[in-house]
C-alpha cells in the first residue's frame, strides 16, 4: 500500500513558492481552450489530459489534429515528442528504488514522469528516506496531474474569453520557468555551457533547419558541454 504520510507530504509540495504547479496549470488553461476550439467536448479534453499529460505531447497531438494528420501519424508523433522523458526516469528512479517496495509502484508512478513532477522531486528526494520516496514521488504526480486537469478544465470554459494571444502568453509560462529552473541550476561547467550553447545555438539553426534547430541545438549544446566538462576535470 502506499504510506498515506508520504503521498500527501508529496501532493503538498506543489504549494512550495518554488513549485512549477501555477505554470504548468496556466498552461493547460491554454490547452483546455485549445482542445475546445479543435470541436472537443469536455470529457474529450479531460480524457486527452489525464492519458497524454505532459504539455508537450498534448500540444503535438492537438496541432496535428488541426492540420488534420492521421491517428497514426498524430500517436507517432506524442510518441517521438514523449520520448524525451526517458531520460528524466532513468536519472530519477534509481534514486527511488528500494527492496521494501513492490514494482507496481514504480510502473504506476512512470505517467507522472514530467518536467514540473521531476523538478520538484530532484529539489526534495534528499530529505526523504530512500525507501519512501516512491510514495513521495506518487504524491508529486497525482497533484501536478490534477493540476493539469483542473487547468484544462478552467481553460475549456473559459475559451470565449481567452484570444490567440492570452493563449500564447499561457502556455509560454511553463517554458519559461524551466528556463529559470535551468539558470537557476548552472552550478556546474557542463550544466552552464549547455544552457548557454542551447540558447545560442537554438536561434542558429532555426535560420537553417526551423524543424530539426530545437533538436540539433541541444543535441549538438550538450555534446559539446560535456566534452568541456571532460576537459575540464582531467
Amino acid at each position: 500500500m502506499i504510506n498515506k504520510e508520504f503521498f500527501f507530504k508529496g501532493f503538498k509540495s506543489i504549494l512550495a513558492p518554488d513549485s512549477p504547479a501555477l505554470a504548468l496549470g496556466c498552461c493547460f488553461i491554454a490547452i483546455g481552450a485549445l482542445l475546445k476550439n479543435l470541436g472537443f467536448n469536455i470529457q474529450e479534453s479531460i480524457l486527452s489530459t489525464m492519458l497524454t499529460y505532459a504539455l508537450p505531447g498534448s500540444l503535438v497531438m492537438a496541432e496535428s489534429l488541426l492540420v488534420g494528420a492521421s491517428l497514426l501519424n498524430i500517436f507517432l508523433a506524442v510518441w517521438f515528442v514523449n520520448a524525451r522523458l526517458y531520460p528524466m526516469a532513468v536519472s530519477l528512479f534509481p534514486l527511488m528504488m528500494h527492496k521494501s517496495q513492490p514494482k507496481w509502484k514504480y510502473y504506476f508512478s512512470c505517467h507522472f514522469i514530467a518536467v514540473s513532477a521531476w523538478l520538484i522531486m530532484k529539489s526534495n528526494y534528499k530529505s526523504i528516506e530512500k525507501k519512501h520516496r516512491i510514495d513521495f514521488w506518487i504524491g508529486i504526480g497525482c497533484a501536478t496531474w490534477t493540476t493539469a486537469v483542473i487547468g484544462t478544465f478552467i481553460g475549456f470554459y473559459a475559451s470565449d474569453y481567452l484570444d490567440k494571444n492570452m493563449m500564447m502568453g499561457l502556455a509560454i509560462l511553463n517554458p519559461i520557468y524551466f528556463l529559470c529552473m535551468m539558470v537557476g541550476a548552472m552550478k556546474t561547467v557542463q550544466i552552464t555551457a549547455s544552457v548557454i550553447l542551447g540558447l545560442a545555438l537554438g536561434p542558429i539553426f532555426y535560420f537553417l533547419s526551423p524543424e530539426w534547430s530545437i533538436l540539433l541545438g541541444g543535441f549538438i549544446g550538450g555534446t559539446i558541454a560535456y566534452f568541456i566538462g571532460e576537459l575540464n576535470v582531467n
